[in-house]
Order: structure tokens, then sequence, then C-alpha cells
């Protein structure tokens, strides 16, 4: 039964990582907005739990990388957003 929430969790990240690469690929999103660093952050969340049911050393060690970028990503849009004095909620 963990094996397919793993799997369900999974294949969630995965349409969030590829449906922020459609969306930016489409001009629908920023790569230095708050929905397209969330949408990666998330996904690579839900596939790093995935990854812990069933592990695969690459795509656990690439995730990782994900999460970072995707944290810096969020990083700097909150530091642009509170430079340009908007408050952030």
């Amino acid at each position: 039964m963990i094996n397919i929430i793993a799997d369900i969790v999974g294949m969630a990240g995965t349409c969030l990582v590829v449906g922020a690469f459609f969306l930016l690929q489409l001009n629908k999103v920023s790569p230095k907005g708050l929905l397209y660093n969330l949408m990666n952050l998330s996904g690579a969340l839900f596939l790093l739990f995935s990854l812990c049911i069933n592990f695969n050393l690459a795509s656990f060690v690439i995730e990782i990388f994900w999460i970072v970028a995707s944290l810096i990503g969020l990083y700097g849009y909150l530091k642009q957003d509170r430079s340009a004095g908007n408050p952030t909620s």
C-alpha cells in the first residue's frame, strides 16, 4: 500500500515539475516568479518523498539539487519583492 501512495505522490511531483516547465515555455510564468518556484519546490519534495520509498540514487541527488535551486529562486523572489517595497503575503 505504501508503494502505491509513493507512486501517486511521485506522479503528482512529476506533474508539478513538468507543468512548471510547460508554463515557462508558454510564457505563462516567470522563471523568477513565485508560482514557478513553488511548483518546482513542491514537485521536487513530492518526488523526494517517493524516492525515499522507492530509492534511486541518481534521481535522489537531482531532486536535492532541484530543491536547492527552487529555494534560491524563492529567496530571490522574496528579496526582490521586499526591495521593491511590496509586502509579502
